[in-house]
């Protein structure tokens, strides 16, 4: 009895490593496994490729866009592999569920060929995974090609008149509470949400602070591609892919990185009218020290001292860094805003940039909108409260508290001033109208208070309330 001929295995073909994906992957582990944010653990991973010689200009863009736009749509692609995997997402091991993101990304977010875009990430899976697994990446993505993102949302989306937060939400890719929070604090009708979940899903190009007396707006305009910012007379926004550590006053400490939005805040509060004496100044929730830096700055223009005070040791130790060098005094101390150990009537000027939700800045922190949770807002409520009404006890008669969140979220704003407003019961304030103090900046409502958008304003959410202490 004759047997038919084997044919010749193939040689066993050893996984291609893609620079740009093998990063990708390396911080979206980093986020899942610490908790970690993407703008935090992306650049020194960036940094360190560069540096051995794998990785140039054009693969680190790409693995950018890979890690904030998965990021940014993981909930819509959690939704779309929920339809392609047979059993429950939760029983898919995370770093599985990593590969498959970013292969969701490229195929329905980018403009990278199908073939492409599942041939690449079955190659980083048998990097990363081993061959067994990416044989379970290959057929999931294949899966997902069967739509484009329009046509798996029209597949799996609750119609909008019947559920329009959860239409929404899988849309533009934010949880169905956040949709809900963001549209009761803007207001209107589709057309002004959705303006609003398109704005939170681009990427804002970097805007820097010149720190008066140390730079200027003019130095950091040279080079990058660099143009002034839209409101703010000390922003400057680099070009897209701008690299803040190539400006020489950034790298010296004499400017710094900051949303125009922060930057307006610490501004309003500096020109806010004060009666009397305007020598002591107060950051209360001082890091990581941005708005400290700028402040200190200002300050020192005007003969005036500032205090940082800053919970953790270690956010404290970055607000002593972002004012080394500030050429007025300064002091900066590990200490707890809301039971504070300084005298009551201490300060002229209070900046309280509380702790929230920082649903104002998921353009930068596109992984927090997965993270946060409606509970949170009950912790955070006690904490800004006493904040608040420790920073009115601690500003004298006639000097003004600035309240600030970087959410727009109406428990964390309105409702936290006009909350301690009414309970207030051994001293009296009086609202003063933060709108004049934004000049050249539109569409700020009705006032007192300032509500900034990213649709509207291309800043981050930002909210501030003004209070003048009257007795």
């Amino acid at each position: 009895m004759s047997s038919r001929p084997r044919r010749p295995s193939k040689p066993y073909r050893r996984p291609q490593r893609d620079p740009a994906r093998i990063v990708a992957f390396e911080a979206l582990r980093a986020v899942e496994e610490r908790d970690a944010y993407a703008n935090l653990v992306l650049p020194p991973l960036l940094a360190k490729a560069k540096k051995a010689g794998t990785l140039d200009d054009r693969d680190a863009a790409l693995a950018t866009e890979l890690v904030y736009g998965t990021l940014r749509r993981q909930g819509t692609y959690d939704a779309i592999l929920a339809e392609c995997v047979d059993r429950p997402l939760r029983e898919v091991d995370p770093p599985v569920l990593d590969v498959l993101a970013l292969g969701c990304h490229q195929l329905l977010g980018t403009r990278i060929p199908r073939h492409a875009a599942v041939s690449s990430a079955v190659e980083l899976a048998r990097c990363v995974l081993g061959d067994g697994r990416a044989k379970f990446v290959n057929a999931v993505l294949r899966k997902v090609t069967a739509h484009d993102l329009d046509g798996w949302i029209e597949q799996l989306a609750p119609p909008y008149d019947k559920d329009a937060e959860g239409h929404l939400g899988l849309r533009h890719a934010h949880p169905r509470w956040v949709v809900g929070a963001l549209w009761d604090a803007l207001g209107g009708g589709r057309a002004g949400i959705e303006e609003l979940l398109v704005a939170d899903n681009e990427r804002p190009r970097v805007t820097l602070a010149a720190r008066p007396g140390r730079s200027s707006r003019d130095e950091l305009l040279q080079g990058q591609g660099a143009e002034p910012g839209r409101y703010s007379p000390q922003a400057v926004r680099l070009a897209e892919g701008g690299e803040p550590g190539a400006v020489p006053a950034v790298v010296e400490g004499r400017a710094g990185v900051q949303d125009e939005g922060s930057q307006l805040v610490a501004l309003a509060l500096a020109n806010a009218p004060v009666d009397g004496a305007d020598r002591r100044w107060l950051d209360g929730c001082a890091g990581p020290g941005g708005k400290a830096a700028l402040l200190g700055a200002l300050a020192a223009e005007r003969g005036a001292a500032l205090v940082a005070a800053e919970i953790q040791p270690h956010r404290a130790r970055l607000v002593a860094r972002a004012l080394d060098g500030n050429p007025g005094p300064y002091q900066v101390v590990v200490a707890d805003a809301s039971h504070p150990s300084w005298p009551r009537d201490s300060f002229d000027r209070v900046l309280l940039d509380v702790p929230c939700t920082g649903l104002g800045a998921l353009r930068r922190r596109p992984e927090s909108r997965w993270r946060r949770r409606p509970e949170d807002l009950d912790r955070l409520a006690t904490l800004q409260r006493a904040l608040l009404r420790a920073g009115l006890a601690s500003v004298r008669p006639g000097g003004v508290v600035g309240y600030a969140t970087c959410s727009p979220h109406l428990s964390e704003t309105r409702l936290v001033v006009a909350d301690v407003l009414k309970g207030l019961t051994d001293i009296e304030v009086e609202r003063v109208d933060a709108r004049p103090l934004l000049p050249g900046v539109p569409d700020l409502g009705d006032g007192p208070d300032v509500q900034l958008w990213p649709h509207r304003h291309g800043t981050d959410a930002m909210y501030l309330a003004l209070l003048r202490r009257t007795r």
